[in-house]
């Protein structure tokens, strides 16, 4: 096919393209650019923006096949094409709508392949849009597909799938079998997704409420409770003692020692705070009264308190230790650290208490 000669028309289209290809190169990269700074905006993250040009080789032999199809180089729309792959599938709908914000579509030619209905099509459920180039009287193709959809869509390609060569059955058979599989994690991957996002919000409720013995302590969980800033108060009185500046620390690290502890909700942490405040408090002024710390870590008081839960339970200086290892890493300065803190803690008034 490559070596046939075009016709006088088809080599004018061909020629067209040599002229305007500077064109095409700049369009693709600006086109690109103009999606992503619109996901960006939008909040939308992806697994990748793709841009190419079709290469003169690829234009030749579709012009070897229907050239007479074509009045100009205008009437072909994928000289310049694009692909957004998401991560989820229905997050392709999302990068559409963005699209459509920034770009004339052509609806007329423009093709929902998700609606196909076929058992082997799984590969092939891209959303494909044809784009007017701003300022030009080129268009431009993006096609839109999660990254699995994505990724069948290769490996059944380089397999010779859908290639126009007989396969036998039984291949034929398994091939749509993954394909299935592959859609059906793409769904639950989806569902999934909904049905985190929907957690996360009845929490913040429930944490906004107030209502934190009914919210499991988890990741999300304990995130929401530290915009509360649980910890300001104690770490402000402490702070008083050397009229100290507060440094903030991220205290993400403690949510494995409150479960390390046993809590198993917001509220366990909640009445933590209430309980052990002035024990937290009097560990503090043990530690800095007599220096001249004008420099603190917002870490002080979740640690103090846990100091104050931990001796006081019983847990003594292997209880403290622990603490460190898993905050800091193994180290025989954690068994010191914890014997000296030990030996401090039995005079202060909350151990007699």
């Amino acid at each position: 096919m490559g070596n046939l000669v075009l016709d006088a028309h088809s080599e004018a289209i061909l020629q067209e393209y040599r002229d305007d290809l500077s064109f095409f190169q700049e369009a693709s990269a600006n086109l690109k650019e103009q999606i992503r700074q619109v996901l960006s905006r939008a909040g939308i993250i992806v697994a990748a923006i793709e841009s190419r040009v079709k290469e003169e080789s690829s234009l030749r032999g579709k012009l070897e096949l229907k050239g007479s199809k074509y009045h100009s180089l205008s009437d072909i729309t994928d000289i310049v094409g694009l692909r957004v792959i998401t991560f989820y599938s229905d997050d392709v709908d999302k990068v559409a709508s963005a699209v459509e914000r920034i770009f004339k579509v052509d609806w007329e030619n423009s093709i929902d392949k998700r609606k196909i209905l076929e058992i082997d099509s799984f590969g092939y459920l891209s959303l494909h849009y044809v784009c007017h180039i701003p300022d030009s009287k080129y268009r431009f193709e993006v096609q839109m597909r999660s990254v699995l959809q994505h990724a069948w869509a290769n490996m059944s390609h380089d397999t010779g799938y859908k290639s126009g060569v007989e396969i036998p059955k039984r291949y034929m058979r398994s091939m749509s079998r993954l394909a299935g599989m592959l859609e059906l994690v793409d769904d639950e991957f989806s569902k999934i997704r909904s049905e985190l996002t929907d957690y996360r919000r009845r929490v913040k409720t429930l944490v906004a409420s107030g209502k934190l013995d009914d919210v499991p302590l988890d990741g999300d969980s304990y995130r929401s409770y530290l915009g509360l800033h649980p910890f300001a108060q104690i770490n402000e009185r402490i702070s008083a003692v050397n009229q100290a500046e507060i440094h903030e620390v991220s205290l993400l690290p403690y949510l494995s020692i409150f479960k390390e502890m046993g809590f198993k909700t917001l509220g366990d942490i909640d009445r933590l705070v209430k309980d052990f405040s002035e024990a937290a408090y009097q560990i503090a002024c043990y530690q800095i009264g007599l220096t001249d710390l004008d420099i603190i870590s917002s870490s002080i008081g979740p640690q103090n308190l846990c100091i104050a839960f931990i001796l006081k339970n019983g847990g003594g200086k292997a209880g403290i230790c622990r603490m460190f290892d898993a905050l800091n890493g193994k180290s025989e300065s954690n068994e010191m650290v914890a014997e000296l803190l030990l030996e401090q803690a039995k005079d202060l008034p909350f151990m007699n208490q």
